[in-house]
């Protein structure tokens, strides 16, 4: 296959790897073929639908590790769903009566574009497999290799999302110095709220990142500095199971004997619950073009205070977000050795023209290979049988049960 121009794109929310990955992809095809022409459409399909792109010149070939250093993405980010016209026209990125995916899929054809590299979770990687499949059914040939992005770690079989493995360690840094609110105050309610709209992989490796922290520290219980004071007192996630009024009985116990009570929570943790509550009230509960329940909008952490608050006799609380802290951190080392060894494979891929999203494949001994698009799925729910897990959550004494899974989020 003749490869002579190459697009990027990165789209959906935020994680640590989309700066790498984009430095990564350049990197890999200058040093394979430096003629390859490569363009990076601008804050995703909306510069795809608006054929707003730059070319990657040479000052950015020379340069491109220099954005292995930064987070967030130099090219920009958008939620835009092909497959939702109708927020598509309201935003008057499509007209009425268009086919966004055929506008799109004809711009790639009009740019000329042999390669699309999708650098995003599973909408954005099985939208880009969509518009491959359009322009071959039209005579177009593309290549769509994609590289798995959420800090939720929740794509389907992918072993490793691209950026959890760094959010998770952003928030265990964040946690030192929130936890570290717990004497602002006499029986001080700390709840550190963790992105996680289906999977609470984020939040448990947080928590054992936090965890593992606290024992590497010295101590002086004489003065009130103490690891139990410091430590995690409960975890809850989407795939557990929460009983408010038992955990409740136990929390009120810590509180009376340590005066503090520290909580990492998953945001997905209880939202059936909490929809339930407010479509009982008569609110409507928002959601954004992918249909997902807005969860700034309905405050997970906040509901969960409410819930403990006066239950444990809480005299404050604090509820903080790691999210946008966590998200939009550089790459650690962990994801940079993962981000080069996925972007190399993903440029070898394209110029083969193989497509697939790029993954250790959970179903094929974890192969690192170009995972066909219609095995691509996400909302993968966090094993909480791990025995990593299991030994975090007996060591800070709280007893895991699964979560009816009937519940939709």
């Amino acid at each position: 296959m003749t490869v002579r121009r190459v697009a990027l794109l990165t789209a959906g929310g935020f994680a640590p790897c989309l700066s790498s990955a984009v430095g990564g992809l350049i990197e890999r095809y200058h040093e394979l073929d430096p003629s390859i022409e490569i363009i990076a459409y601008q804050n995703g399909y909306h510069g795809l639908l608006t054929g707003n792109y730059v070319v990657v010149d040479e000052e950015a070939r020379k340069l491109a590790g220099v954005l292995h250093r930064f987070g967030g993405s130099p090219i920009g980010n958008s939620r835009v769903k092909l497959t939702n016209a109708k927020d598509l026209v309201k935003r008057g990125l499509v007209e009425e009566g268009v086919n966004p995916l055929e506008f799109a899929a004809n711009q790639l054809k009009k740019d000329g574009v042999d390669v699309l590299h999708t650098i995003g979770g599973d909408d954005t990687n099985t939208t880009a497999a969509d518009l491959a499949a359009y322009l071959g059914e039209n005579g177009y040939q593309l290549t769509v290799v994609g590289l798995p992005k959420t800090i939720d770690n929740d794509v389907v079989p992918i072993r490793q999302s691209l950026g959890a493995y760094t959010a998770a360690e952003e928030a265990a840094e964040f946690a030192q110095n929130i936890i570290g609110e717990h004497r602002s105050n006499p029986r001080m309610l700390i709840i550190h709220e963790v992105m996680g709209r289906h999977c609470g992989w984020l939040t448990a490796a947080a928590a054992k990142e936090y965890h593992e922290w606290l024992k590497t520290q010295e101590w002086v219980p004489s003065i009130g500095l103490s690891q139990d004071r410091w430590d995690i007192h409960a975890i809850f996630l989407p795939e557990m199971k929460i009983e408010i009024e038992k955990e409740a009985k136990r929390l009120r116990q810590i509180m009376d004997e340590k005066g503090n009570v520290n909580i990492f929570l998953s945001e997905g943790a209880g939202v059936p619950e909490i929809i339930a509550e407010l479509e009982a009230a008569g609110e409507e509960v928002q959601r954004d073009p992918f249909g997902h329940v807005k969860l700034d909008t309905i405050n997970p952490g906040n509901w969960f205070a409410k819930q403990f608050a006066e239950r444990i006799g809480a005299e404050k609380v604090m509820v903080q977000k790691s999210g946008y802290f966590s998200r939009s951190s550089r790459a650690n080392q962990r994801d940079l050795d993962l981000i080069k060894s996925m972007t190399d494979l993903a440029v070898d891929c394209a110029l083969r023209g193989e497509s697939g999203v790029i993954g250790h494949d959970e179903e094929n001994n974890d192969e690192l290979c170009a995972i066909a698009f219609p095995r691509i799925a996400g909302g993968k729910p966090f094993d909480i049988t791990q025995p990593w897990f299991t030994e975090l959550m007996d060591e800070i004494g709280q007893k895991v049960e699964p979560a009816d899974n009937s519940a939709a989020h």
